[in-house]
């Protein structure tokens, strides 16, 4: 995988959401055709022998990969999304942020005993939605989850890998 290529066209943005964080915005990953091929083989090379059925996709950003990456692979795509925004029946878990607490869901339905998952996101920092998302899929025990983030920051002191010790995780980039 050509990291150097993620790294020159990921954008960081000083001070925002607030003073003191480095926002590493994605999005210009997204819109650069050779880094989304980049990226979705990179994924594909990771995942191509894991037999995953399911990738779930962490709202929203995590939607983009994880659906590009389930086309490739031949698998289906889950939405773990923010409350009120799933029609059917759901699941929920709560968990603390640094500014108060949130909420992820997803439909009751979502996953079998019988699938082997993927939990997509874009950006592995605190690590809190995607512990709670985790929690979430392991309310339905299926055969095995794996994690996977396209970057981790740990250059500001976060430790978000820690809460998965139990889990295979992978990150693209390391920042």
């Amino acid at each position: 995988m050509n990291k150097q290529l993620l790294l020159d066209n990921l954008r960081c943005i000083p001070d925002f959401p607030k003073k003191g964080i480095n926002f590493r915005d994605v999005t210009t990953l997204y819109k650069s055709g050779e880094c989304m091929t980049e990226m979705v083989n990179a994924l594909y090379d990771l995942y191509k022998d894991k037999g995953i059925t399911k990738i779930v996709g962490i709202e929203s950003r995590g939607f983009i990969m994880a659906s590009a990456l389930a086309a490739k692979l031949g698998c289906g795509v889950v939405l773990a999304r923010k409350p009120g925004k799933l029609p059917a029946t759901v699941i929920k878990e709560s968990f603390t942020k640094e500014y108060g607490v949130d909420t992820v869901e997803m439909h009751i339905d979502s996953i079998t005993e019988d699938d082997v998952v993927l939990i997509h996101d874009d950006l592995l920092a605190t690590g809190g939605t995607a512990k709670a998302t985790y929690k979430l899929v392991q309310h339905f025990k299926p055969k095995k989850t794996y994690i996977n983030f396209i970057i981790e920051i740990t250059d500001e002191g976060l430790h978000g890998r820690d809460l998965f010790k139990d889990v295979e995780l992978t990150t693209l980039l390391t920042i």
